[in-house]
C-alpha cells in the first residue's frame, strides 16, 4: 500500500450516495476532494448537510472538453468515477443516455488522465464502480451492458495503457442516503410512514428476489482500499450474504414495530422489471485477500438504521442531517 499524505481526489456523482460517504471518509484522512455533480444535483440543503468541506464542480461528465478542462486544472492523484444513471428500470426507456453516462463517460475520463500524464507526467489512479447487475438474467439491460462495457475500458486502461486502473463489481449496499426510487429506501420511507399512521399501503413488485446487501459506509472503504493497493485490479464487493427482499421487509417492519406487515404490502404487477436476477450474492473471498476488507455492518442493523433515519425523517420533517449518516448518533 502507498502513503501519500493529502492528495488531490476527484469524485464523480459526489452527491449519490456512494459519493457522500466516500468524500466524507477521505476528507477524514486528509485528502482535499474536488466532487463532480450535474447542474441541478447540487441541492444546497444537501451539500450543506455532508459536503461543505468539498469543493464542488457542476459539470456534466457526458462533456469531453469540460472533464479535459477540469482533470488538466485539478491534476487528480486519484478519481473515483460514482457517476451513473444507477436504475436498472429507467435504462430501459433511456438506453442511449445509460450508455453515454455509464460506458462513454468512462472513455473519456480514462483519456483525460493519459493525456495528462502524457503532458504533464502526472500519474492519476482510477476507480471505476460497476454493478454485479453485469451477471445473471438482468445482463442483457442496457445499465448491465454499458457498466460491462466500462469494465472493458478499466481493462484496457490498465493492461495497454499502463493506468493504475481498478473496477469493482458492487453488490447492493444501502445507506439513509438511499431515496424512495430505490426499493429498499422505498421500503423504509413507507414503513416509517405507515408506522407514523401517514401511509396505509406500500406498493411492490417482485418479493422473491434475493440480494447481497450491505452498508455504504463499509463499501466506500474498499473503494479507497483498491485505488490505494500496489497492484490495480478488479474485485467484486460484497458481503457474501443473500437476504430475500421478504427478509428486509420483516426486518423494517419489525423495527418500526409494525405488527403483521402482510396488511400494509399490496403486489402490484405492474412494478415488475422487464428483468431481474432471482439471486446475487457475492463472494467475499478476494477482497479480503487482495485489501483485507470484509463488510462488518449487519443486514438487520443496516435495516434497523435506515428505519430508524426516515422515523426521524418522518417526525422532524428534515431530509439531511449529517447525524444520519452514523447508526449509533439515533441509538437511545
Amino acid at each position: 500500500m502507498r502513503d501519500q499524505p493529502g492528495p488531490t481526489v476527484l469524485i464523480t456523482g459526489v452527491t449519490g450516495q456512494d459519493g457522500i460517504y466516500l468524500a466524507r471518509l477521505l476528507r477524514r484522512r486528509g485528502a482535499r476532494v474536488v466532487g463532480v455533480a450535474p447542474a441541478g444535483a447540487a441541492l444546497p440543503e444537501l451539500c450543506s448537510a455532508y459536503l461543505a468541506d468539498v469543493e464542488l464542480a457542476t459539470l456534466d461528465i457526458c462533456d469531453r472538453e469540460g472533464v479535459r478542462s477540469l482533470v488538466t486544472a485539478t491534476r487528480p492523484d486519484e478519481v473515483y468515477n460514482l457517476a451513473a444513471v444507477s436504475s436498472v428500470a429507467r435504462s430501459w426507456d433511456e438506453p442511449e443516455i445509460t450508455r453515454a453516462v455509464n460506458h462513454e463517460a468512462v472513455e473519456t475520463l480514462v483519456d483525460a488522465l493519459v493525456s495528462l500524464r502524457a503532458d504533464t507526467g502526472h500519474e492519476s489512479r482510477f476507480f471505476q464502480a460497476s454493478s454485479a447487475e453485469v451477471l445473471g438474467s438482468a445482463a442483457h439491460s442496457p445499465y448491465a451492458r454499458a457498466k460491462a462495457a466500462a469494465e472493458d475500458v478499466v481493462r484496457e486502461a490498465r493492461e495497454r495503457k499502463g493506468l493504475h486502473a481498478s473496477s469493482a463489481r458492487l453488490y447492493n449496499h444501502e445507506s439513509p442516503l438511499r431515496t424512495t426510487a430505490f426499493v429498499t429506501g422505498k421500503i423504509t420511507r413507507a414503513v416509517a410512514e405507515i408506522a407514523a399512521g401517514v401511509r396505509s399501503e406500500l406498493r411492490l413488485g417482485n418479493l422473491d428476489v434475493s440480494r447481497d446487501w450491505g452498508f455504504a459506509g463499509d463499501y466506500v472503504e474498499a473503494m479507497h482500499r483498491m485505488v490505494a493497493a500496489d497492484e490495480p485490479q478488479d474485485l467484486p464487493i460484497g458481503t457474501g450474504r443473500a437476504h430475500r427482499l421478504a427478509d428486509l421487509l420483516a426486518t423494517a417492519f419489525e423495527a418500526a414495530g409494525v405488527d403483521d406487515p402482510a396488511r400494509f404490502v399490496v403486489s402490484d404487477p405492474d412494478l415488475l422489471r422487464p428483468a431481474d436476477t432471482a439471486v446475487l450474492v457475492a463472494d467475499p473471498e478476494p477482497a479480503a485477500a487482495a485489501l483485507g476488507w470484509r463488510a462488518t455492518t449487519t443486514f438487520a442493523d443496516l435495516v434497523r438504521h435506515m428505519v430508524a433515519v426516515d422515523r426521524e425523517r418522518v417526525r422532524t420533517g428534515v431530509d439531511h442531517d449529517a447525524r444520519y449518516l452514523e447508526a449509533s448518533a439515533l441509538q437511545e
